[in-house]
């Protein structure tokens, strides 16, 4: 059951769906569309892909291929309702896509034992609540709830899986 819900054609439906999904959000729901018009929890959705998925290479992969289909459900979306979207969201959106591989190669490391992924596991916390700060303004009460989301599954949840 595992392997199928983390295989790269169910993060790219995942994807394709959480992308119109979000944008209907925006357009119908105040409180759901600010939460997912942030980057927080893209960063922990990122992150759970990232860590539950078999081994490092498909973790890269599922995340591209989510973040990828969130992407274009969204701004396809976007322009099938008329919604107000830039060029420089569509831009920086796609960048933080298709670095995503990166960011899940690291956010795996994070659950691995010792120092350096536990330095890791803080970094991506702090990016997390300074995207909230320096692009959105501040902290809401959901930043607290999705970055104490985690926090949790970065540092105390245990995953049980094979070492890659």
């Amino acid at each position: 059951m595992k392997r199928k819900l983390f295989s790269p054609a169910a993060m790219l439906v995942s994807g394709l769906v959480l992308g119109a999904v979000s944008r209907l959000m925006d357009i119908y729901t105040q409180n759901l569309g600010n939460i997912f018009s942030q980057m927080a929890i893209w960063i922990l959705l990122g992150t759970l892909i990232s860590i539950y998925s078999p081994s490092k290479g498909r973790a890269m992969l599922n995340v591209l291929l989510f973040c990828l289909g969130m992407i274009f459900t969204y701004y396809a979306a976007a322009m099938l309702t008329e919604g107000v979207y830039g060029r420089q969201f569509i831009i920086g959106w796609t960048v933080f896509a298709l670095f995503s591989p990166v960011f899940a190669y690291f956010a795996r490391l994070a659950k691995n034992e010792g120092l350096f992924p536990k330095i890791i596991g803080g970094g991506i916390v702090l990016f997390s609540v300074l995207s909230s700060i320096l692009l959105f303004d501040r902290l809401r009460v959901y930043d607290f709830i999705i970055d104490g989301a985690l926090v949790y599954f970065l540092f105390v949840k245990k995953v049980e899986r094979v070492r890659d």
